[in-house]
């Protein structure tokens, strides 16, 4: 049986087959969250995993590498949020990274999978509660892939991590987990 489970964590800590990193659209190593996983899987081998991928990216694209260093995954999927500054209301654009996410989770038979709060930080723009925005959006993905594969059991840790991220978070959680 599926579920998902919010917590007050770094998605790059959790044992799972895939941790998500929150790209930027030419898969290079950022900031926030996706400079700690290209830290911790290996810069060097993650760069050039990265590379082969054809670049730029589409908002809500995602794909999928190797996790190298890092012990507690097998695998990264790269899922690119919008950026709420430039595109201000780009909701499905946000969904699509995270349904996408689930998709490629499927196509390569894996199970479980954390997220950040994709386009919560920098990506956030001015929108007025970036973190709850996005645990809509995965709920809302969840709840559809579950629906979409309901014979296809996953894992889902949607991380928030801040304890401000969390209270959002939480309270979004809440209204879109059926």
């Amino acid at each position: 049986m599926s579920k998902i489970e919010l917590l007050n964590a770094s998605c790059a800590d959790q044992t799972v087959d895939a941790v998500v990193n929150a790209a930027n659209s030419g898969l290079w190593a950022g900031g926030g969250i996706c400079g700690v996983i290209f830290q911790k899987a290996g810069l060097k081998e993650l760069s050039a995993a990265c590379s082969a991928y054809k670049t730029p990216l589409n908002d809500g694209d995602a794909v999928i590498t190797p996790a190298f260093k890092m012990t507690n995954a097998k695998h990264i999927i790269h899922a690119v949020g919008p950026d709420f500054t430039y595109t201000p209301k780009a909701f499905e654009e946000l969904f699509n990274a995270y349904y996408n996410s689930l998709c490629v989770l499927k196509e390569n038979g894996l199970h479980s999978i954390s997220f950040p709060l994709i386009s919560s930080g920098i990506f956030g723009g001015n929108l007025s509660d970036p973190a709850g925005e996005s645990t809509k959006q995965c709920c809302r993905a969840y709840n559809k892939f579950t629906s979409d594969y309901p014979e296809y059991e996953i894992e889902v840790k949607l991380c928030a991590y801040t304890s401000r991220e969390m209270v959002s978070a939480q309270n979004s959680f809440n209204k879109f987990i059926k």
